[in-house]
């Protein structure tokens, strides 16, 4: 028998610039990292300044699904 995993979860955050039209893009595409986070703790989806390669600078990350 396994243990109980807990409240940690693994979550999806993807990049905000995906929505924006952006003449510096250096490629096409949708970047994403992936973490995880206690649901207890933060039970709002959260959201990080995280780089963005595509944009080539920092960028806010939104927890997805």
């Amino acid at each position: 028998m396994g243990k109980n995993k807990g409240a940690r979860v693994v979550i999806t955050l993807e990049c905000s610039c995906r929505n924006l039209i952006n003449v510096n893009k250096r490629k096409k595409g949708i970047f994403r990292y992936t973490s995880t986070k206690n649901r207890k703790n933060t039970p709002s989806r959260i959201e990080l300044m995280k780089f963005c390669p595509l944009c080539n600078q920092h960028d806010k990350f939104k927890e997805i699904k």
